[in-house]
């Protein structure tokens, strides 16, 4: 007898609460069926199946193996109950079809009605064929399985490219039906490893903390003097009954603020003064706050019945003028409204950390600030330990951070008050998003800063919170491993033990963040069953921030980066195209097949990736046993009218076009086509998608997007990215995880 199944994307029977933003993924299967003729399995029944019972408009089964046969698609939230059955129907004829026997198969809200049964066809008085069939419905959220680009538009219809399914999932094939198999291709994953590019900072571990700001306010000695060697004088700022004794700026580095008018400004749109949780799977722990909307493209911030409302601040300020972005669309949209939008304080942002040592502060940190200058934003992460350790050395003991140490704490006071000058100073000479990272554990730190920050810049507090002690001893080891406070200890116990004296010296004064506008992840590192809780957050920046937030993660996996097999238009030297691949390329195709079978063979939870173009289409299908998806997003560069042309015949017939891309390949737009930062735009929901996905993803794309998502991850400034080198049949390894981010290459052809 066939069994069925109905689960949720937990693996988890649905007892409790639907969630409105799933979608009923289903997957239907025929199992010992092999070809009776021209007769092809098929499926049809009511909306939102095909339409209606018309056996002309069934569906038709793909083979999966040479005896199972698979139907998979996504029914939208408002159909609740689907009500259809089997039958075999010719390919190509108007033969008379087979309905199978029995009552119609409903399905509703994921749950089979009635018993399971087997598909029963009555061919003739004499002859009856019997199958197993299997149902599996999951209630998964739109980007989990049915993610393409273009069945997110269609309201995550059922679409396809040229016969194939936007989703597929392929079990493991017969050993030796296909050519090239396993066995006759090298698999030492180490024979293909190639150096990874000399200008990527991630290519091994790197300490976080070491890759922020560089202390301007200090020199290396930490010793303050001006152009002439005098020492300068120091000045004392005084709040909430802490004074902190700070130097005058070195005069070399003079800084001149410039007209207020011309400085770069920060949203103040929408504004709520409730609370909100957020989970990434959107549990409502609260009915008070905002929703964020986990669609492609902007969140929406919508009011609740329960919050306040909604406030518009539209002074219009004309004689505002500051150089665009590097930015396009909705980005650049946003930084316009920026500008003539808010009060001064309110256009700069200052996202301060808070949080207890070992909780992932920093690597969240380095995780925003890269998303945010991917995006076009100028943005910066001051690290107030490395102005601790250039001012008063690694070798301080736990009892510098007691909070009855008083020269202790005015010391630390004194490096966060210079950090906070040089984040002000840099974002009056232009800068828009500075990332504070440090403790900030007491509210007489936190009053200092804000003090500091009136009228200068807007503060948005980030707390992270994580009570997972497993999560906190890795933490506290990687600290000990890589912190260069602890570089100069030999031992890896007496360096625990004074930072576990450390971390019990802030867990005494540690005051959780309750005052002006917050952001508190409350065991988010994980990516399971954490929350985020805001208040009285506002504006677009603000509310992108929040959206990256609810779903990035520090949970280890890695990321495969490959360009499609070589094509024909490769072969060619055009540009764009639709065309299949080349020899060679079909040779890449399964050489990459083995390798992800090796490279992610324990890994259950690995996808596949593709764009809607042929090529990767047809790269990813010697690939078995993994989900593959396909995304419009992840097509590459729309060269509009050149499409076809090489750039000889570019440079014979269209020669400005020719220069202008020249000159600027960043910018460059082709005519009724598409720039690189207009990719990157488009490329925002497959960003989002890969940081929340917890298992590793392949990417088959293109050279103009991989390189976009290449810069993502290594952090490469947007002005580099037409020059990335992406070459054909490589992949490029990107392992993502507490350490940070680490690259990888294997060249599996020459």
């Amino acid at each position: 007898m066939g069994t069925g199944s109905s689960r949720g994307a937990d693996g988890q029977s649905h007892g409790g609460e639907e969630r409105e933003d799933q979608q009923l993924y289903v997957s239907l299967k025929m199992e010992r069926y092999k070809l009776k003729g021209e007769l092809i399995p098929h499926v049809y029944g009511s909306v939102p199946l095909v339409g209606s019972w018309d056996s002309s408009k069934a569906l038709s089964m793909e083979r999966e193996s040479t005896s199972t046969w698979e139907l998979s698609f996504v029914v939208p939230p408002n159909h609740e109950t689907l009500d259809f059955k089997f039958l075999l129907k010719p390919k190509y004829s108007s033969a008379p079809v087979i309905v199978e026997e029995g009552p119609n198969r409903l399905l509703t809200r994921g749950h089979l009605q009635g018993d399971m049964r087997l598909a029963i066809f009555r061919l003739s008085a004499d002859e009856v064929l019997e199958y197993p069939v299997f149902i599996k419905a999951d209630r998964v959220s739109p980007f989990d399985l049915a993610a393409s680009w273009r069945a997110y538009q269609e309201n995550l219809q059922p679409s396809t490219v040229r016969g194939i399914p936007d989703v597929s999932i392929n079990s493991v094939p017969e050993m030796g039906i296909e050519n090239g198999s396993a066995v006759s291709l090298e698999l030492d994953l180490e024979h293909y490893v190639i150096p990874a590019p000399s200008t990527s900072t991630h290519s091994g571990l790197v300490y976080a903390a070491n890759m922020t700001e560089t202390p301007r306010s200090l020199t290396c000695s930490g010793v303050f003097s001006n152009s002439d060697g005098s020492v300068n004088p120091s000045h004392s700022i005084k709040d909430s009954g802490v004074s902190v004794d700070r130097p005058a700026p070195i005069k070399e580095m003079e800084i001149v603020v410039p007209d207020p008018a011309k400085v770069y400004s920060g949203s103040g749109m929408v504004e709520s003064k409730s609370v909100g949780t957020f989970s990434p799977f959107q549990k409502q722990d609260s009915h008070r706050g905002l929703f964020v909307d986990r669609g492609v493209g902007s969140p929406r911030l919508v009011k609740s019945a329960s919050s306040s409302t909604f406030s518009f601040d539209l002074k219009l300020n004309p004689k505002t003028k500051n150089p665009m972005p590097a930015a396009a669309g909705a980005v650049a949209a946003a930084a316009v409204a920026d500008q003539m939008l808010g009060p001064k304080e309110d256009r700069h942002l200052a996202i301060v950390l808070v949080g207890l040592p070992a909780r992932g502060k920093t690597f969240t940190a380095a995780k925003l600030t890269r998303y945010l200058r991917w995006l076009g934003h100028d943005t910066k992460h001051f690290n107030v330990g490395k102005y601790r350790r250039l001012k008063h050395g690694v070798n301080q003991s736990a009892d510098f951070f007691r909070g009855d140490n008083e020269e202790g704490v005015e010391a630390r006071n004194e490096v966060a008050a210079l950090a906070m000058e040089d984040m002000i100073s840099w974002m009056q000479e232009g800068g828009q998003v500075g990332i504070f990272d440090a403790t900030n554990s007491t509210r007489r730190r936190r009053n200092l800063l804000m003090k500091m920050a009136e009228g200068n810049c807007k503060i948005i507090f980030l707390e992270t919170i994580c009570n997972d002690q497993s999560i906190i001893d890795r933490n506290i080891r990687l600290k000990i491993q890589q912190s260069p406070d602890y570089s100069e200890e030999p031992d890896y116990e007496t360096g625990l033990r004074d930072f576990k004296n450390r971390l019990a010296n802030y867990e005494k004064v540690y005051e959780p963040v309750e005052e002006g506008s917050y952001i508190k992840m409350i065991d988010m590192v994980g990516g399971h069953d954490g929350i985020i809780q805001v208040n009285n957050i506002s504006g677009y920046l603000p509310g992108r921030i929040v959206f990256f937030l609810v779903n990035t993660h520090l949970t280890p996996r890695p990321i495969l980066l490959t360009r499609h097999g070589e094509s024909l238009d490769n072969v060619r030297g055009r540009i764009g195209g639709d065309t299949v691949i080349s020899d060679a390329g079909e040779l890449y195709a399964k050489k990459l097949a083995n390798f992800v079978e090796k490279r992610l063979k324990s890994e259950r939870a690995a996808s596949i990736w593709t764009s809607t173009l042929q090529r990767t289409i047809l790269t990813a299908s010697p690939i078995v046993g993994f989900p593959k998806i396909q995304w419009r997003a992840l097509d590459e560069i729309n060269a509009g009218v050149c499409d076809g042309m090489t750039y000889e015949e570019i440079k014979k017939n269209m020669p400005e076009e020719y220069e202008a891309r020249k000159k600027d390949k960043l910018r460059y737009r082709y005519p009724r086509g598409e720039s690189y930062l207009d990719v990157i735009q488009r490329l925002e929901p497959v960003i989002i998608e890969l940081e929340r996905q917890r298992g590793p993803v392949v990417v088959i794309s293109h050279q103009a997007v991989l390189r976009a998502l290449y810069a993502y991850f290594a952090d490469r400034p947007l002005q580099e990215i037409p020059h990335i080198e992406v070459p054909l049949h490589t992949i490029i390894e990107i392992q993502m995880g507490v350490s940070g981010v680490q690259e990888k290459r294997y060249k599996l052809m020459d």
